[in-house]
């Protein structure tokens, strides 16, 4: 699955994980992979996350479109815990190999999302019991 530089990917990942410490039960986002759509759907029940990746032929037309039209490409389910931790990780991953200059000149379109990582940092070691490392600097 790729994404195109017109949907902000990274950030639109890492404010769904985040949306999930509050009220939310459910979060929505979408990946442009010109022309298609991957929209990821993002379900919690007590402390797990049920992720759900649909695609769509045409994101042309496909956002006004429920969930069920689009052809499930991947499904599971996590603790919250860990799936923030991963989300954090692949953050710092492309933080790490492209820093933030690099990023923006891949991305064009979209700056490191900095202020969400830390967010989602910030919640995940207030609320989530995690016995993985935490190692990773905010940007």
């Amino acid at each position: 699955m790729t994404a195109s530089y017109c949907t902000d990917a990274l950030a639109d990942l890492v404010a769904g994980a985040g949306e999930l410490y509050g009220q939310q039960r459910s979060a929505r986002f979408f990946f442009d992979a010109e022309p298609q759509e991957f929209r990821w759907v993002l379900r919690t029940t007590d402390d797990a996350v049920n992720v759900t990746i649909c695609k769509f032929p045409d994101v042309a037309v496909s956002p006004d479109l429920p969930d069920f039209h689009g052809t499930v490409m991947w499904q599971a389910t996590y603790p919250r815990s860990a799936f923030a931790h991963a989300v954090l990780e692949a953050a710092h991953t492309v933080l790490t190999e492209h820093g933030e200059a690099g990023y923006l000149a891949e991305w064009a379109m979209h700056p490191y999302p900095v202020a969400l990582v830390q967010d989602l940092r910030r919640l995940h070691m207030r609320d989530d019991v995690c016995d993985l490392p935490h190692g990773l600097p905010c940007p």
